[in-house]
């Protein structure tokens, strides 16, 4: 039995998808670590970036700055956390914050720094404030680039926290992990076959939410960024 015939016999397995260990719990404690890690990523990188964006204060430092983080790979990450004492998926969704923050943070700043400046000339004309220029006017303009950052970072953080496993956390990197040990490479062809298609569904809906949430005449551009 070859190794793909190996992974369609696992996948029709009932066993593998049932359970404490099957595939469907993993999933959900994968998404949920995915969830976690994504807002509090937002929470940091959102305002940051439209602040930055907006102001152009410190814009190209910090941007120079979290660009160069997106070099540090998540797993050496992962083994400094694990290394002073923090294992599991805490260690796991701190690793995911740190990556998604300059994808998020770099789609809001330029989102927001690329509004054409006549239109921001038109709203102070109307008599806006700096504030209300920014909530009315700017980020509405900005939001298919923000929302790309979001779609993207959730989809990749999906795809990292596979490594959550190698530190004693949860998710779909278990039963990938269990497969490597036991040289059971059906099993890993199998699992990361599921994950390939968990980012292709997560990113499939992100991208009816984004289409939604885009303005109507915005929408054919929002296609086309990413």
């Amino acid at each position: 039995m070859n190794v793909v015939e190996e992974a369609l016999t696992w996948l029709n397995d009932p066993l593998n998808w049932t359970g404490p260990d099957g595939l469907l719990v993993r999933t959900g404690e994968h998404l949920e670590m995915t969830a976690i890690a994504v807002l509090l990523a937002a929470l940091i990188a959102l305002p940051a970036g439209i602040w930055l964006g907006h102001s152009g204060k410190g814009a190209g430092p910090t941007i120079v700055i979290v660009n160069t983080s997106r070099a540090l790979p998540t797993f050496g990450i992962l083994l400094i956390l694990a290394a002073g004492g923090l294992f599991g998926d805490r260690a796991a969704v701190i690793s995911a914050v740190i990556f998604a923050i300059p994808l998020i943070l770099a789609n809001a700043y330029t989102g927001v720094a690329e509004v054409d400046p006549d239109v921001k000339d038109a709203a102070r004309g109307m008599g806006m404030s700096s504030q209300r220029s920014l909530w009315l006017v700017e980020l509405p303009l900005a939001v298919p680039l923000v929302a790309a950052g979001l779609r993207t970072a959730i989809v990749q953080v999906i795809a990292v926290l596979t490594l959550a496993a190698f530190v004693g956390g949860g998710g779909l990197g278990v039963p990938l992990r269990v497969g490597f040990s036991n040289q059971r490479y059906g099993q890993v062809l199998a699992v990361g076959v599921v994950i390939a298609v968990l980012c292709l569904v997560v990113d499939a809906v992100l991208a009816l939410v984004q289409r939604a949430v885009t303005p109507a005449p915005l929408r054919v551009k929002a296609g086309t960024v990413r």
